[in-house]
């Protein structure tokens, strides 16, 4: 507890703009690193397939750091997982970017383990001071 009462109790905050441009910046990149993996994971596979799940790790752990707390690696996850599933879709034209192998859904499967892995594991928000833990 702090002078004003619980944490749960005070009223939410806007962030600053520097905290939103950072989350939009991190979710542009989220985009291009999603984009650039399913390009990356058929291409030279198995090497591309690591080299785009560990480009996401990156970015999302990364992401965490920066921002200082777990929303900096959501932020990136979600464009990471806009960017693939919107490329997974076919055009009328028959056309595709995902082929049929086992390759694809590793990447699918395993790029959403990575960013959920990370925003689970990156850096949380904690309360200031020195005494966090109570009784002490």
């Amino acid at each position: 507890m702090n002078e004003r009462g619980p944490l749960l109790a005070q009223p939410l905050r806007r962030p600053s703009a520097g905290r939103v441009l950072l989350y939009a910046g991190l979710f542009v990149l989220g985009l291009v690193v999603g984009a650039a993996g399913v390009l990356v994971q058929a291409g030279w596979f198995p090497l591309g397939l690591l080299l785009a799940l560990a480009g996401e790790a990156g970015l999302c752990l990364g992401g965490g750091w920066a921002g200082g707390g777990r929303g900096g690696a959501v932020a990136p996850a979600a464009g990471w997982m806009i960017a693939v599933l919107l490329l997974t879709a076919s055009r009328p034209e028959g056309d595709f970017l995902f082929g049929a192998g086992g390759g694809s859904y590793v990447f699918l499967l395993g790029g959403m383990a990575v960013a959920v892995i990370c925003a689970t594991l990156g850096p949380g928000w904690r309360p200031g001071g020195r005494d966090v833990r109570l009784g002490k």
